[in-house]
């Protein structure tokens, strides 16, 4: 397992042909389902859009999420924290924050920019209320699915 970046337990590694079967194992509680576009889904876009990476969260030495970002610079430059799921099976142990915060960090080293992007639909409260407490507010603007845009600035705290 060759990680992209690390902290602690908790590892960021690339999708690939070791990793792929397991991670379309991964699931989410029925009440979440609508939120997130199945794993196969996000991978085929990614294949299709490489702008997007896909990429495995690791929790000692175990898969138990995936995520997907990029950077698209229409109409103007914006990394996207565009998708995120810690298995139903590790919920409620503090990964989903542990992990957005580290896939945060590596976004704002990787890209080298002071904000970042996602979408959340205004029913998805559980994440809405996870992003707010990353430093994510509200900037008025829909994506294209009508979900609401939420941006982070970049603060020191946000890699502590």
């Amino acid at each position: 397992m060759q990680p992209l970046y690390l902290r602690d337990d908790c590892v960021i590694v690339a999708v690939n042909d070791s990793n792929l079967t397991s991670l379309l194992t991964l699931s989410l509680a029925p009440a979440q389902q609508g939120f997130i576009e199945p794993i196969s889904d996000c991978l085929a876009e990614a294949k299709q859009e490489h702008r997007f990476i896909p990429v495995a969260l690791y929790y000692q030495q175990q898969l138990v999420g995936f995520a997907m970002f990029g950077e698209f610079c229409e109409p103007q430059q914006r990394i996207w924290f565009d998708r995120f799921l810690i298995d139903i099976h590790f919920q409620g142990q503090g990964l989903g924050k542990r992990f957005a915060e580290l896939v945060m960090s590596y976004l704002y080293q990787r890209y080298a920019v002071n904000e970042l992007y996602l979408s959340v639909y205004a029913d998805n409260l559980h994440a809405i209320k996870l992003y707010q407490q990353l430093g994510f507010i509200f900037n008025g603007e829909q994506d294209h699915n009508g979900e609401l845009v939420m941006c982070c600035v970049y603060q020191s705290s946000n890699e502590d």
